[in-house]
């Protein structure tokens, strides 16, 4: 019997008034896989996103989530992905702890507490499990969402800009989290990052957008080759500086 892919995705557009912001893109995502979606800013990424997750109803096409439709049915997948973000913030007044229990609710999460615990031993939480999230460094909310991110333990987790604005080191703990995690789950991580070497080091596939639309889909590997450069980052420029429409799949 065939695999439900993780994510689906047919001639999914996505348009703000006059602008298309997504445009008929098509891909699927194998379960127990890392992919990437790489594009410049205002490339559909996180327009992508949150179509797979539901928040943002699709113009036109269609996307599934572990074989749900997002667009009518997103309920039924909600419990079973989960989402992290710098840029979505936890309410400053709540503890990282309170917080943790609240999001525990909403995903249903039997024996909350103890896997609060769980994961504040896992992820180095414990120093400041009882302080406000307001008062929390860069690094430490970022541990705090990874916590929120995990606290369902899901089988497809979307990440935008997990490491963004955070110091090496403290990016290479989120990273290794998130390897451990995946491997431990069997979960399937969609990732959009502007870090070349977090992508190369994290996703066995990477989806390239430009002005919404997918202009090239391979391993980092098989794009490096392709474009005959020596890392991902230069591809990454080849298709930025690229004029509009060339190269597209």
């Amino acid at each position: 019997m065939p695999t439900t892919p993780a994510i689906e995705a047919r001639r999914l557009v996505k348009r703000f008034g006059a602008t298309t912001a997504v445009d008929a893109i098509s891909f699927v995502v194998e379960p127990g896989t890392v992919v990437g979606l790489l594009g410049g800013n205002g490339a559909g990424k996180t327009t992508t996103i949150g179509m797979i997750m539901g928040l943002t109803v699709p113009s036109a096409g269609e996307v599934r989530a572990l074989g749900v439709d997002m667009a009518r049915d997103r309920y039924r997948a909600l419990g079973r992905m989960n989402f992290e973000s710098p840029y979505v913030d936890m309410p400053h007044r709540l503890t990282v702890r309170q917080n943790l229990r609240v999001f525990g609710r909403l995903y249903g999460v039997a024996g909350r507490e103890r896997r609060i615990e769980a994961l504040a031993a896992d992820l180095a939480l414990e120093p400041f499990l009882d302080r406000p999230s307001g008062s929390l460094s860069a690094g430490q909310k970022t541990r705090v969402a990874l916590a929120k991110a995990l606290i369902n333990d899901p089988e497809l987790l979307l990440l935008d800009e997990p490491t963004a604005s955070l110091d090496p080191d403290t990016a290479d703990w989120v990273r290794g989290r998130l390897e451990a995690f995946r491997r431990a789950r069997g979960a399937t991580i969609l990732l959009a990052s502007h870090n070349m070497a977090e992508v190369e080091r994290l996703c066995g596939r990477v989806l390239m957008l430009k002005q919404g639309r997918i202009v090239d889909d391979g391993s980092p590997d098989a794009l490096i080759a392709r474009y005959g450069r020596n890392s991902l980052e230069e591809v990454f420029l080849d298709v930025a500086r690229a004029p509009a429409g060339e190269g597209a799949l």
